[in-house]
């Protein structure tokens, strides 16, 4: 590729790389807020090389005002496009995102396997805070792509999150090849109650946590 088809990306290094994740920002923050910082740099510091890119809408944003997050089919495509990029690299492959980024990372994996039969070297998903569900509107599930991802999908969920708590997620018919992370008194940014005795650091670090122990068995069991 030349250089007008590589992505604007930030990426965090890690010493002796075993996996590389595409992370994608939520609807509201860019790829380079405060919580997409310390994540990004607290899984790179396990062993994983994190590539942030941002999303059409949310590029126009900087220097312009605002902007809605574009229709799905542009997420994806933009999404689809960073992966074209990184698929064919001998680094172990994996997707995701904050929130809407997440949300648009297992839709992606879904719809590949249904209509191209392939994830491009994809070998699983990582979702921080899912948003199942619109602000106040619980009725509003967004889960039904979920069965039809063949990757294995993990969701680092705060168990107090307004857009899918644990009482919620746990009262759902949920089908397909997912892992849970609960992180206790934790919202949709993953900060928990003062109460708690856990800081947002602490959860930040259990997210990378999480994320690089996913990472690390998928590939482990592809070598048995």
């Amino acid at each position: 590729m030349d250089d007008s088809d590589v992505p604007a990306v930030l990426v965090d290094s890690a010493e002796n790389p075993f996996a590389r994740l595409l992370l994608a920002h939520g609807a509201g923050a860019p790829m380079d807020s405060g919580f997409m910082n310390e994540t990004a740099a607290a899984i790179a510091g396990r062993g994983v090389e994190v590539v942030r890119f941002e999303f059409p809408y949310m590029a126009a944003r900087r220097g312009n005002g605002k902007r809605p997050p574009d229709r799905m089919e542009t997420l994806l495509k933009h999404f689809d496009y960073v992966i074209h990029h990184y698929r064919d690299d001998p680094l172990p492959l994996f997707i995701g995102g904050k929130s809407m980024g997440g949300r648009v990372a297992s839709v992606w994996a879904a719809e590949c396997v249904r209509d191209k039969s392939t994830t491009d070297n994809c070998r699983g998903v990582v979702c921080l805070g899912y948003p199942f569900h619109p602000p106040g509107k619980s009725e509003n599930l967004r889960i039904a792509h979920l069965p039809d991802c063949r990757i294995p999908l993990l969701i680092v969920q705060g168990e107090r999150d307004p857009l899918g708590s644990r009482l919620e997620v746990e009262s759902y018919e949920l089908t397909g090849p997912l892992t849970f992370r609960w992180l206790t008194a934790a919202d949709h940014n993953l900060k928990p109650l003062r109460r708690s005795g856990y800081t947002h650091q602490q959860h930040i670090e259990a997210a990378a946590d999480a994320s690089a122990a996913f990472m690390h068995s998928i590939l482990s069991a592809s070598e048995l």
